[in-house]
């Protein structure tokens, strides 16, 4: 079966032989919005992208990670903006606000009078981030691939048979992709194989970590490491997703 361009960098992240494939794809992704948010391309010097990062913004990771790319210029053009934008906002946030009134007894339960609009609006400056939103959307198709090769590429289904299966994040995700792509009888057949390849691959991990312990035992000093040096990374990431031994990335 001839492969078709959206569905290269799914089977290149069951190639790579990760401890989750999703993961991969996740980590590709995100080094690339970077790229394209503070690289050499200097996106953020066009006017479309600095209205759609002023508009959404940056989470606290992804911020973390944008000052750690390196490219100190791109980040205060970026901020400078955003800046402007958000002090008009709090201006007229601050002008309209009216404290609401609370009764004697909701102070003496420490129970707010309602929602404040202060408070709320700094909320919805939280919730969104531009990384993570474009992120979220290549992610969902990333899923809806997933389960459209499952069910017509028997090649496909053989690397997920033989992978090392999924990190807990992104199989709980699969769990929720499966009753929203898969028929009933698809499921029946899925389900049991999603489950066997978390059960032997969580094993398969955790007596990595087991040995990786025992090996700082002097009587195993000789022995050798098998699988286990780098079982407390693939532990974590196994449990949580992500890549906790990773560098940071900086910009080429």
């Amino acid at each position: 079966m001839k492969e078709k361009l959206y569905e290269i960098p799914l089977n290149d992240a069951m190639d790579a032989e990760d401890e989750c494939p999703f993961c991969f794809l996740e980590r590709k992704v995100e080094q690339e919005l970077l790229d394209f948010v503070l690289g050499s391309c200097a996106s953020y010097m066009e006017s479309d992208t600095r209205e759609s990062t002023d508009r959404e913004g940056f989470c606290r990771i992804h911020q973390k990670k944008m000052f750690d790319y390196g490219n100190a210029l791109g980040n205060g053009w970026i901020l400078k903006t955003y800046y402007k934008k958000m002090l008009k906002e709090m201006k007229e946030e601050f002008k309209d606000f009216a404290p609401q009134k609370t009764s004697i007894r909701d102070r003496l339960i420490k129970k707010s009078g309602g929602t404040n609009a202060i408070s709320d609006w700094v909320s919805s400056k939280e919730k969104t981030c531009y990384i993570c939103d474009r992120f979220s959307k290549r992610y969902d198709r990333f899923l809806e691939t997933f389960f459209h090769l499952y069910r017509n590429d028997s090649g496909f289904r053989t690397k997920v048979s033989n992978s090392k299966g999924f990190c807990l994040h992104h199989f709980g995700d699969l769990c929720s992709g499966a009753d929203r792509y898969l028929s009933d009888g698809e499921r029946k057949e899925f389900y049991p194989l999603l489950f066997s390849l978390m059960e032997k691959n969580m094993e398969r991990v955790s007596e990595d970590v087991d040995w990786f312990i025992e090996k700082f035992d002097y009587m195993n000093k000789e022995a050798d490491w098998k699988q286990s040096k780098d079982a407390v990374q693939r532990g974590m990431q196994k449990l949580r997703g992500g890549y906790p031994a990773d560098p940071v990335y900086k910009m080429k």
